[in-house]
């Protein structure tokens, strides 16, 4: 039986694969919080502050290269910076909660490691070097040119890494809004969990 904050919140049937799957299926067209269990989100949460604190070298990640995971930290840390009273999505475990979803779903796999693969290719075409590379100014031109949906009319090759940006918008949220840090922000006051969060309002243009 799984213990998350010390209350078993599944039966003994229920394997670790299970629960993260659980966080993973039929969700590719955006948020998993619309249906997953929020113990379920806790507990991936505990899963990684368990390894990081048993680990000499903290989290190994399951899924992503560790060129593609670091990439990912910075794509996540872009999305969800730290500000004067919270960490960002870095600090809460967002790329640890992606990577262990991803490394139980083959369509995330696909989504997200062809995404990142894509965007080290257009930023080799574009600036000859990969993102992690590329200047901090080169790294928003980029990023300012998939976070709108507006821009793939203009520009159709732009298509695969928008749709790659905003599923991985809507994961490092997920995985932001769940962690403790992300609880604080929100200066939430009930349950551990808000079982539904409905996101930021939109973006005019995206």
């Amino acid at each position: 039986m799984f213990s998350v904050s010390g209350k078993s919140v599944f039966p003994r049937s229920v394997t670790r694969r299970d629960i993260l799957k659980s966080l993973t299926m039929g969700v590719m067209a955006g948020s998993v919080l619309r249906v997953i269990p929020a113990q379920a989100a806790e507990y991936a949460h505990h899963l990684v502050q368990s390894e990081k604190a048993s680990a000499a070298g903290g989290y190994t990640p399951k899924f992503f290269s560790p060129h593609h995971y670091k990439t990912l930290q910075a794509l996540c840390q872009a999305i969800i910076p730290p500000d004067d009273h919270s960490g960002g999505a870095v600090e809460a475990g967002a790329p640890e909660f992606i990577d262990l979803l991803t490394s139980e779903n083959k369509d995330y796999q696909l989504k997200l490691g062809g995404g990142l693969m894509w965007l080290d290719s257009a930023c080799g075409d574009r600036y000859g070097k990969t993102y992690l590379d590329c200047s901090p100014e080169q790294q928003k031109q980029i990023l300012d040119l998939i976070a709108y949906r507006k821009n793939a009319k203009i520009d159709l090759s732009l298509s695969q890494g928008i749709e790659f940006f905003a599923f991985l918008r809507n994961l490092t949220a997920d995985g932001f809004f769940t962690s403790e840090i992300g609880i604080k922000d929100l200066q939430y006051i009930g349950n551990t969990y808000l079982k539904d969060f409905p996101g930021c309002p939109p973006v005019t243009g995206a």
